[in-house]
């Protein structure tokens, strides 16, 4: 069985190229979202790093900390990590975890249980490791999407899931397309005095969809 929303994700010990860490205390008051690659030196995923390192002062903004998982060693990923900054002109400070022996990708269920990696492997023995895991600092999994080798992620779509999901935990949901500013919708369970004490104003659009302003 694999992770769902809500489940605790393992409290993993790993070698990083900036040292060991033990997932939980890393993790500490902060969100967290943990990005994992099938391999270093490969385009996609470089274009991919280049891209969550240019966003190092909105994962700040956030209280929120990133981590790359790829199965190669900590050495390669010092290596690669240069190739990463030239790429993208900024600075890849967060850790990579060495999944060498692919502990952290079977953890959080994404490979089969009996995976192993080949002497000589490329990328595709290890091409479902393609995950992104957005953790609350409940240590609980808020979101979870999966790409293919050949399909570069969007932060800017995981920068706006980021960006909801912690307006969510303020008891609200979000529209389609929702972006910080605009209007929130009032869970169903809410009734209309309980919003009214809660949100002030709000718009019915139908008894089960209400908006309103979003919380600070």
């Amino acid at each position: 069985m694999g992770l769902r929303i809500n489940d605790t994700v393992p409290n993993f010990t790993a070698e990083t190229d900036q040292g060991t860490v033990k997932f939980h205390d890393w993790i500490g008051d902060s969100w967290a979202i943990l990005f994992s690659h099938p391999k270093d030196f490969t385009p996609v995923c470089t274009t991919e790093f280049s891209a969550v390192a240019q966003l190092t002062d909105e994962w700040a903004s956030r209280n929120t900390k990133v981590m790359g998982v790829s199965v190669d060693g900590v050495e390669d990923h010092k290596k690669w990590k240069q190739d990463i900054e030239s790429y993208g002109g900024a600075n890849p400070g967060f850790p990579i975890i060495a999944d060498d022996g692919l502990a952290v990708s079977k953890a959080f269920d994404m490979l089969p249980a009996e995976a192993y990696l080949p002497d000589g492997r490329t990328p595709a023995d290890s091409a479902t490791v393609r995950s992104v895991f957005i953790i609350g600092p409940d240590k609980q999994l808020k979101l979870s999407m999966t790409y293919p080798m050949t399909v570069g992620r969007n932060f800017a779509e995981i920068l706006r899931a980021l960006d909801g999901l912690q307006m969510t935990a303020k008891g609200v949901a979000t529209p389609a397309n929702w972006v910080p500013g605009e209007d929130v919708i009032i869970p169903p369970a809410v009734s209309n005095d309980e919003a009214k004490e809660k949100f002030g104003e709000f718009e019915t659009i139908f008894p089960y969809l209400r908006k309103t302003k979003a919380p600070q």
